[in-house]
């Protein structure tokens, strides 16, 4: 059985966002990638505690394709070091799963 992720990314613009959710769905590395935010962050960077403005892009694909869809993911992304986290989809309708399945098929790609 093919297992599924939900890749996630966060970057300073909402262009940036939509950016990468181009690039990864044209690709066929994920079937839908959805932007949202913005949201404001909280972390540590370079010995400072910052806040931001940031926009979430979330990929949903199949594992396989992870390391390939991080690739392009750091390719058009601003930050040094990036967000990119997976999380395995444990559970999920069989037609939504199918649909990811068909949406990620390599030979649609235009």
């Amino acid at each position: 059985m093919t297992e599924y992720v939900i890749v996630a990314t966060t970057i300073d613009s909402k262009d940036g966002a939509q950016k990468i959710a181009e690039a990864i769905v044209h690709r066929r590395l994920a079937a839908c990638a959805q932007v949202s935010g913005p949201i404001t962050s909280t972390y540590w960077w370079q010995g400072n505690l910052e806040h931001s403005e940031e926009w979430v892009c979330t990929a949903k694909t199949r594992q396989e394709l992870y390391h390939a869809l991080e690739q392009v993911i750091r390719e058009n992304h601003s930050y040094d070091t990036p967000e990119i986290v997976a999380t395995q989809i444990v559970a999920g309708s069989t037609s939504y799963l199918n649909w990811i399945e068909d949406e990620t098929d390599a030979t649609k790609v235009s």
